[in-house]
């Protein structure tokens, strides 16, 4: 069986996720530390015991995920699972910064530092109410990019994420992407609506913060990774540092093509995913781009010990 490690993105944040992972591995325990002090504030604490609100911040929440997704990583390797068991990494946006801290291409003190300075300049790229995002169900990518472009009317409004076969993310100014809601219900989409997010991602309107990632790219050390990197703007995979590099700033304004990638890596052969970390949404998504590639989701102790038992019997 060839399987893939996946990583999840934001919205997969809970207060106490990766608490049980840290009880249970002192490797797991390490980096939250790890992660604690390249920050100089007790994430660990926000994450396990904080608010709810506070965590969801963009600037807050990119870190905890990676944070979560390398301690239940760290909890496999503990049970004897290494990174060999996996013929590609991939993420979900800011996931692709867990998945190339997991395939040992960043540190994890590195990654944590990345994360904070891309959640505060994707927030500060535009100003609050400015911008929207909203998930579309029911109408593929084509459409949702019509949809997109005849909502524009002069502002911004883009296909943002393609996550599955029925559900398209737009993202640009609000009252585009209002405009978007309207004519994809037109168009016969089954649902659209508003997410619950703090600025508009994976959009034009994300250029000032583009530039911050590719100044704070620049000055840390990016390791080819020990397995290929399926690239979210590219649904491709890569090795290449430099390569990767510029694609890590690229991917702040371009799509996130993750019905693309799974299909990639069915092409490659995958025929199971992993789901590190919090949340089980990428398993999801798995299912519905390509029904015969089997799902797991590790994010608790339990989790760690089934996947443990299963690859190595």
């Amino acid at each position: 069986m060839s399987r893939a490690f996946i990583f999840p993105g934001q919205g997969a944040q809970t207060i106490g996720m990766g608490k049980a992972l840290a009880d249970a591995y002192p490797a797991a325990r390490a980096v939250f530390a790890e992660v604690d002090e390249a920050l100089g504030e007790k994430l660990s604490a926000l994450i396990w015991e904080g608010d709810q609100n506070d965590l969801t911040l963009t600037r807050n929440a990119q870190p905890a995920l990676m944070a979560t997704s390398l301690a239940a990583l760290r909890a496999l390797e503990a049970e004897g699972v290494t990174l060999d068991a996996a013929q590609f990494v991939a993420g979900h946006s800011l996931g692709e910064y867990s998945a190339l801290a997991a395939a040992g291409a960043l540190s994890i003190a590195d990654a944590a530092r990345l994360l904070r300075t891309r959640g505060a300049a994707m927030q500060e790229a535009v100003p609050v109410g400015v911008g929207a995002m909203a998930a579309v169900l029911g109408l593929d990518l084509a459409a949702v990019r019509e949809v997109a472009e005849a909502a524009a009317e002069g502002q911004i409004c883009q296909a943002a994420n393609d996550n599955d076969p029925g559900q398209v993310v737009v993202s640009g100014h609000a009252e585009a992407v209002e405009r978007a809601i309207h004519l994809a219900k037109e168009r016969g989409a089954k649902r659209a609506m508003l997410l619950p997010v703090s600025a508009p991602f994976h959009c034009a309107l994300m250029a000032p913060a583009a530039q911050v990632m590719q100044e704070a790219l620049a000055e840390v050390d990016l390791n080819t990774p020990q397995v290929p990197l399926v690239a979210n703007v590219l649904a491709e995979a890569v090795s290449d540092p430099a390569q990767i590099r510029e694609l890590l700033v690229s991917q702040v304004t371009g799509a996130v093509r993750w019905r693309e990638s799974v299909m990639f890596m069915a092409r490659e052969g995958v025929t199971e995913t992993w789901e590190i970390g919090a949340g089980k949404a990428l398993s999801g998504m798995v299912r519905r781009i390509e029904r015969e590639i089997a799902v797991r989701n590790v994010g608790a102790p339990d989790d760690v010990r089934a996947a443990a038992e299963a690859l190595n019997g």
